[in-house]
């Protein structure tokens, strides 16, 4: 068992290094995209959203085709910056932000949507900035359902395999995460080393899970909802 995890921690390591910069990432852009589509109202919106959580009921290899045209060699992205992204490391870090931005964003908006809007409105009046009214008023009142969103985007990148194959392939050491390790496992019938690959992630993404429905719970304590 011992052996067996430790021939598989360089796809363990690649997958967690992949799951974390695409987490970071969401944090970035899903923040204010969460925000607009919790408190504002604009043209095109529903269109839009419809757009950013289209990977949640997309077939998973639909998805990496199109991402595969746009990442590849006779895609938009190599006549455009000269490089070609997929079957590369930065290719899956698009392809994972891409897919698991719909995660982290329906958390994000619910987090936004039950926070009162009269908290906001008073700091306002009080004279507070809007760094300010975020630092002091806003990011105490949404940071479990703002970690669960996150925690939910990490263990789906961590997990996903259909995109990641298309966009990545398997090359060792630059794609070859730890579902494509376990998948290459199973096709040369090697189930023991597969029992445990597969149990090391059962077990990381059950106690994920169990994180984010205690986060949850907090959250929904502190807004009262």
């Amino acid at each position: 068992m011992i052996a067996a995890l430790i021939e598989a921690a360089p796809t363990f390591w690649l997958s967690l290094k992949l799951a974390t910069l695409v987490s970071l990432i969401l944090l970035a852009i899903g923040l204010p995209l969460g925000w607009l589509s919790a408190k504002r109202r604009f043209c095109c919106q529903a269109l839009l959203e419809g757009v950013l959580f289209l990977p949640l009921v997309l077939p998973p290899t639909v998805l990496g085709f199109y991402l595969l045209l746009l990442l590849g060699p006779e895609g938009p992205i190599k006549r455009l910056f000269g490089r070609t992204l997929a079957f590369h490391f930065e290719g899956l870090v698009v392809a994972g932000v891409i897919f698991s931005l719909p995660f982290a964003l329906a958390a994000f908006r619910e987090a936004f949507a039950a926070l009162p809007d009269d908290l906001v409105e008073t700091a306002r009046t009080l004279g507070a900035g809007p760094v300010k009214v975020w630092r002091a008023v806003v990011l105490p009142l949404v940071w479990p359902g703002v970690l669960s969103g996150l925690l939910l985007a990490f263990a789906h990148t961590l997990g996903e395999f259909g995109v990641v194959l298309m966009v990545g392939g398997a090359i060792p050491g630059e794609t070859r995460v730890v579902s494509i390790y376990l998948y290459d496992l199973v096709e040369a019938l090697d189930f023991g080393r597969a029992h445990v690959v597969a149990g090391a992630l059962l077990l990381f993404s059950l106690g994920l899970l169990l994180l984010v429905r205690r986060l949850e719970a907090r959250w929904k304590s502190a807004t009262g909802s």
